[in-house]
């Protein structure tokens, strides 16, 4: 979906800095002038700095999430326990529960495994494999791997992963 949005960015920067020059005249304001050459230049290092990303499932490296109590992850971008932007898989034991707590940003995740929970507002719903929910900032909840099977999802974020510990009701 990023791979996407950006080459839908560039070529909407590519389409506008040929459609602007051309309709501006002498007398038009040189900052529309300037700012389309600057959308075509962010277009052109898009470009370049694209690359082609490969993780077949056995070759994941797969890492234990310090004191998290068996939740593991695999990078794809980024680094989900470093700083900076991210893309990750993340594993769930069965019956892993996690503690009330928050994010302090949004948190998009696919469920490709397993049935995930999010208890929100005194309300659970789960999400069986297929699922995708997106959990906004600071919004304290349970959440967690149903029993039976291991959960298996796929999350990103535009900056750090963190999860902060919160008081029940709060």
């Amino acid at each position: 979906m990023r791979a996407k949005a950006g080459t839908l960015t560039a070529v909407v920067a590519a389409m506008t800095s040929v459609a602007l020059p051309a309709a501006c005249s002498a007398g038009d304001d040189a900052e529309a002038k300037a700012n389309a050459t600057s959308q075509a230049t962010s277009a052109q290092e898009s470009r370049k700095t694209s690359a082609f990303l490969s993780f077949p499932s056995p070759s994941l490296p797969w890492e234990e999430l310090p004191e998290s109590g068996g939740v593991k992850y695999a990078n794809v971008r980024g680094d989900l326990a470093g700083s900076g932007s991210y893309e990750a898989f993340v594993r769930f034991p069965a019956g892993k529960d996690n503690p009330m707590h928050i994010h302090t940003q949004d948190l998009p995740t696919v469920v490709l495994k397993g049935t995930f929970y999010a208890d929100i507002d005194g309300k659970r719903v789960q999400y069986p494999a297929g699922s995708y929910y997106k959990l906004p900032a600071d919004k304290p909840h349970l959440s967690g791997c149903e029993k039976g099977e291991d959960c298996l999802l796929f999350q990103y974020q535009d900056d750090h992963f963190d999860l902060v510990p919160t008081k029940t009701g709060q």
